[in-house]
């Protein structure tokens, strides 16, 4: 099994970590009808996958141009909000950042793949808001953050990756406490099968008319089997995982899957 990304072989801490990459590759694809996932739970659990500002429909008219022009067809967004009907087009979620009040806010954002939260507890949060369970990064990411914002110029797509080990495969994942009281029925022997790499790759594009950024979150789960199925890449990520940063790990919860991972990393 290939796994379509793998950044716990790059780093074990919280870091920024974009990079440039080309507007042709701003949207992976690689599902068929998101639609088909999407709409059944905007229908029902709306509040956790969908919210929008009452002053953001330019922005999310102008996100919904860029992704038509992507896919390179027309998009009706009907009586649809444009940000929900260019979301349900796409694999990716789409989170629309402007500036308010002197800050970069969270003003509208479909967010069918969330990883343990939702859309109504987060919209209208400024960046820093939107980060503070992370260690260490009001002091020393959020400077730089902002700045990248400020200064994302027209026809740059940025992209960075990020992982975490979770005991479910569903992309929708708004609370992790089922997930994680799951943990002690998982049998050792079969762990591989039933622990999962989540990983989210993400990417930041200025939208030149109105000047906000679309944020995309486009979630990817394996389950450790596949990591496993390759002496060389479990070896990678069997030092990922013992050396990860004691803030990362923190902020993961790691240390809920040590002794399962221990096994597998072990070939036990």
């Amino acid at each position: 099994m290939s796994l379509r990304h793998a950044p716990w072989e790059e780093s074990g801490e919280f870091h920024i970590g974009l990079r440039p990459i080309p507007v042709e590759a701003w949207l992976e694809g690689g599902e068929a009808d998101p639609a088909g996932r999407k709409d059944p739970l905007r229908n029902t659990t709306t509040a956790a996958v969908w919210a929008a500002t009452d002053q953001s429909r330019s922005g999310q008219a102008e996100v919904l141009d860029l992704v038509a022009a992507a896919l390179g067809r027309p998009i009706d967004p009907g009586a649809l909000p444009p940000l929900y009907a260019a979301a349900r087009s796409v694999a990716d979620d789409l989170c629309l950042m402007e500036r308010r009040d002197g800050v970069w806010r969270l003003t509208a954002l479909s967010l069918s793949a969330g990883s343990f939260f939702t859309a109504s507890e987060v919209i209208g949060r400024s960046l820093s808001e939107l980060h503070r369970p992370v260690t260490g990064f009001q002091t020393q990411l959020l400077a730089r953050v902002t700045r990248i914002f400020d200064g994302l110029r027209e026809g740059l797509v940025l992209e960075r990756r990020n992982w975490s080990v979770v005991s479910s495969p569903d992309l929708h994942a708004p609370d992790p406490g089922p997930m994680r009281a799951a943990i002690p029925d998982i049998d050792p022997a079969r762990a591989a099968e039933q622990l999962f790499v989540r990983c989210e790759r993400q990417t930041l594009r200025r939208l030149p008319r109105t000047g906000g950024v679309v944020f995309t979150i486009r979630v990817w789960i394996d389950p450790l089997s596949a990591i496993a199925a390759e002496p060389g890449r479990l070896a990678r990520f069997a030092q990922a995982w013992r050396t990860a940063h004691p803030d990362f790990r923190a902020y993961k919860r790691l240390e809920l899957y040590d002794a399962l991972v221990a096994r597998i990393i072990d070939g036990a």
